[in-house]
């Protein structure tokens, strides 16, 4: 049976529905992303809409064209780091979960890495454990973990530091 959503990269046409996807998901997680809804809800438009120009960002589409999943891959500019990729901004909404977006999200990004960078690097807190159990399906490995990473109102989050070396990815 074919997935009841499509994936595709995102693109500044997208803005309007990226931003929307993002604000949900740091609205009802703020302990999943080091950025804030607060700051990101004052930013124009056409900062999402660079955002998505400036990072490969890819968005899974439901039925509908609603925008219900997303993850980036950003490859650093300087030529000490740029063997690295950072898989971010994952978040998939609560309607769309176990339709299996998330892996598709995370196959589509590690796809786009491969052929560009040796090894993909990611953060997740630590007691996220369906994220974590995502991510270690494919391969990931902690390599360390950050205590008190976020600190959202008085409680600390901790982040695990997760890494895929594409030359061992299946």
């Amino acid at each position: 049976m074919a997935p009841a959503f499509s994936l595709r990269r995102l693109g500044a046409a997208d803005a309007a529905s990226y931003r929307d996807l993002r604000l949900d998901g740091l609205r009802r997680h703020p302990e999943a992303f080091g950025a804030a809804w607060e700051e990101e809800i004052e930013k124009p438009l056409a900062w999402f809409a660079d955002r998505l120009e400036g990072n490969a960002v890819f968005g899974a589409w439901m039925e509908g064209d609603q925008l219900a999943g997303v993850a980036g891959l950003m490859v650093p500019a300087g030529p000490k780091q740029r063997h690295k990729g950072i898989l971010w901004g994952m978040y998939v909404r609560p309607e769309a979960r176990g339709s299996g977006a998330a892996p598709a999200l995370v196959r589509r990004v590690l796809e786009q890495a491969g052929g560009s960078v040796e090894e993909v690097r990611l953060t997740v807190v630590a007691s996220n454990t369906a994220a974590v159990r995502l991510y270690s399906r494919f391969g990931f490995r902690p390599y360390g973990c950050e205590p008190r990473a976020l600190k959202v109102g008085d409680c600390y989050y901790d982040e695990m530091l997760m890494a895929l070396s594409l030359s061992a990815a299946g």
